[in-house]
Formats: structure tokens, sequence, C-alpha cells
């Protein structure tokens, strides 16, 4: 029985609107799973929980099924340890499609969702998960592994995959070959926005509705997508894995990952972005008075804060024990480091030399989507920096007052530069529950069924792994 919606709302066939109780914050790794078997023991007909995997530090990987249909969605949440909001996404869904199952009951659909495809990093973002939901508590408590340990990339290829999380969700796709699969993804500060591997539509439409209902900006030019092709405002085109091209600026290289593998089974992949923080200039089309002054302005920041971070990993290095807690730390640290004059130098007009892809043309909201991740990859590096220092003791230089200095000095820049604001976790979880139900209906209508992919360049071959761009 469909339950009430919420008053004043208008009903439509793509929106399931049921009326349940708002999140107020994130669920943990073990919350995620209790609240699931709690979901399974009331309503035992309709709903599964089976281990499809364990973590590398031997956690379970939960998959909750919802329904009986033939056709199968898969929902893979927590994919970066950083990013939350899946979670609760994904138990959303599951409460919205048992309360109406209409809807995937008329597609002959089955709702898989994976609860937390990173439990190991998910756990060490714990420490901010309760709140306060601050800038400084979120990048003091920050942890993404390193390049090489996200379970999403495939850099040697499908059948080298060596991840034990990689390949459960591998096995996964293989066994459900999905016509639908969503990837929920949060990004820290920003804007909303949708890639697909195949267009899907109208659902630019939907997002901008969802995300207006929400007070969600829609990043217009999201940093991820500088060279892919828009497919309407705040959606776009996972351009297909290609090999070779290794000049190519870190966001141009498509490297073959878990969204195109199950391609061959007809599969639409859907990644989906909400922001904890907002920025309202992510969605300014305007042309900008002068785009080379704010690009060498970024790059020259960017360059200076690598250093100051260089330098105390520096002083801090020679006093770090070598135990599996520490590489764990220092592996995106050393990515980042090596990472932020290479972007730097390929944003800066004074450098650009002619050997690499020209950044597109740049308005507004695309020189703010750089801004931001420019900062960006220097907060998280030093908020890693201040997780080593601390972990180190008294064995290690005091630099926590240089790094506290610095992360309230970013953060205030995010805050008071860009106008970062919070999105309450209610409004993250609904925005993203509604954008990955319009692209489930969509991909119902228009997802081609074939037995391998028809784009030109893809391949189950490796590619370039993004981690050597």
């Amino acid at each position: 029985m469909r339950t009430p919606c919420t008053p004043g709302e208008p009903t439509a066939p793509h929106e399931w609107r049921c009326a349940l109780p708002p999140l107020l914050r994130y669920p943990t790794v073990d919350e995620l799973a209790a609240r699931a078997a709690a979901l399974v023991a009331r309503r035992p007909g309709d709903a599964r929980l089976r281990r499809v995997g364990t973590s590398r530090g031997g956690t379970p990987l939960w998959l909750l099924s919802v329904g009986h249909g033939s056709r199968h969605a898969l929902v893979v949440a927590g994919p970066h340890a950083n990013e939350p909001v899946g979670g609760a996404t994904a138990l959303r869904l599951a409460e919205r499609v048992l309360a109406d199952p209409g809807p995937a009951e008329g597609a002959d659909a089955t709702w898989n969702l994976l609860l937390c495809l990173d439990p190991d990093g998910a756990r060490r973002n714990e420490g901010w998960l309760s709140g306060p939901y601050t800038l400084g508590h979120y990048f003091r408590h920050f942890f993404r592994p390193g390049f090489l340990e996200q379970p999403e990339w495939l850099p040697d290829g499908a059948e080298r995959a060596a991840l034990p999380e990689t390949r459960a969700l591998l096995d996964l796709q293989d066994e459900l070959r999905p016509f639908f699969q969503c990837s929920l993804h949060g990004v820290d500060v920003g804007g909303g926005f949708v890639e697909l591997t195949q267009d899907l539509p109208g659902l630019a439409q939907r997002v901008t509705h969802t995300a207006a209902r929400f007070g969600i900006p829609r990043e217009l030019g999201p940093y991820d997508t500088l060279y892919w092709p828009p497919l309407g405002p705040a959606v776009y085109r996972i351009p297909p894995p290609r090999r070779g091209d290794l000049a190519a600026a870190i966001t141009e290289a498509a490297v073959e990952s878990t969204w195109f593998h199950p391609q061959r089974y007809g599969t639409v992949t859907a990644v989906v972005e909400a922001p904890m923080w907002g920025v309202a200039a992510v969605e300014d089309g305007s042309p900008p008075v002068d785009a080379d002054a704010v690009l060498r302005a970024v790059s020259r920041t960017l360059r200076r804060d690598t250093g100051l971070l260089e330098d105390i990993l520096a002083r801090i290095r020679p006093q770090l024990a070598a135990t599996p807690d520490t590489a764990c730390l220092l592996a995106p640290v050393d990515d980042y480091l090596l990472v932020g004059p290479g972007l730097a130098d390929s944003w800066d007009p004074d450098t650009f030399d002619g050997t690499g892809r020209p950044l597109p043309p740049l308005n507004t909201a695309r020189l703010t989507a750089l801004g931001i991740s420019g900062r960006r990859v220097a907060l998280r590096t030093a908020g890693l920096l201040r997780q080593l220092a601390t972990a180190a003791g008294p064995r290690a230089p005091d630099v926590l007052p240089e790094l506290d200095r610095l992360i309230d000095q970013w953060c205030a820049d995010y805050r008071d530069g860009y106008g970062a604001r919070w999105v309450p976790v209610g409004h993250q979880v609904e925005y993203q529950t509604r954008v990955v139900l319009a692209a489930f209906e969509l991909a119902g209508r228009y997802a081609p069924v074939r037995s391998h992919s028809g784009e030109p360049g893809w391949g189950s071959d490796a590619t370039v792994p993004m981690h050597t761009e």
C-alpha cells in the first residue's frame, strides 16, 4: 500500500514522494548493516541481505536486495571513503521501494543495493560523521586511500583487479547483468551533477527540478568533467576507456573502471554526485572578467600550498614509524603532492607549453570549480599530514600548530571566499535519491539491449591509469 505523500506535493510518475523521517546525520558502517538487517526483519518477503565479499580489513560487503523483478538495478554506495551520503541514500531507496513498489514492479525490476564498497576507508572517516559538520572538523578527520587503493578503478584491467572489494563488485556485475547501475558519490565542496555512460534524455530537466527543490547548486563545469561532453546542465557523458595518451590531463583519462565493465550487458551507468557544502558560483554560466588572471592566481596558490606541505612532510617523514597505518596515510599524501604541481602547470597560461590539451572555454562556473579543486588538494593533504603527525606523537616535530593554522585559513577561504554553505544531510540524501529514481525510470525506457559495447575504442584491456597521468 502506498504511504501518504508529503502534503502539498504534486505526484508524478517519475517521483516517488512518500513521507519518511528526515536524516539528521550520516550512518556509520555498522549502522548501515544494522538498519538493513532491521529492514529485512520487518519485510522478509520483499527484502534480502547477503554478504557478497569481504574487505581487506575483514569487513563484510553487504548487498540489500528489494523486489522480485527479472531485471536488475545495481546501486553502489561508498566507493569513496569520505563520501558517506551514498549509504544513507541506499537505505532511503530501499525504504522508498518497499513503501511504493509500483514503479519497480512496473519495470519488472529488483533493486540491489551494495551498502558500502570501501568500508575500511569509511571507518577512518567516522571521526567527523556525527558532527559538528564544519569544514575544519571534516578535513582534520578526512581520509581517502591512494589512487591505487580506490576500488572502482581498474588500472590494470578487470582480469588483473587485485583488491577484494573490486573483485566482489565485478563478480556482482557479472552475476546480475544490470540494465541500470548507479554509483553514489559526494562532493565535499561544490555542487550536484551526474555523469552517464549513455544519454538519458530528460534527466537534466529532472536534476534541475530536484536541485531547486532542495537548494542544491548544480555544478555546470566540474573539474572531473572538464573535457567531457555535456548532455544538459549538470549532466555529462563519460568517455569510454581508451588506451594511450599519457600526456592527457587527469580529467581526460577515462580509465577503465567498474562504471564501464558491465556495459557489455547493455548496462547504463549513472554516477550521481551530491554536495556536502554548496557553492552558488558553480552554476554561474556568465563570462569571467579576466580568466587568465584567475588561472594564474589559482595556479600560484596551489604551487605555494604544495611547497608548504612538502616542507612539513620532509620534517616529519624521518620520524614516522613503518606501520601499515602510516603507509595507509602516506599513500594519498604522496599522490596529492605529486598531482598538485602538474595541475598548477596545466592551468597556468604562463606555463602551458602546447604539448598537452588546452583548457576548454572557461566561464565563471568552471573557474570556480578549478579554484575549489586546487584548494581541495591542499586541504586534504594538510588533514592527512595532521593525522600522521598526531600518530607519531613526540617523535615528530611540532607541526600541529602550523597545520591547524593552514587548515583554518584554507577553510575560511572556502567559507568566506567561495561562500560554501552546509547542505543538511536530509537534503543531500533526498536530492540524491530522487535523481537516482529519475535515472532508473529513464534507463528503463532508453537502456539498449546488447551483448557488448558499441562504443568505438572500448575494450577490456588495461588502459591509462588515472594515477599515472
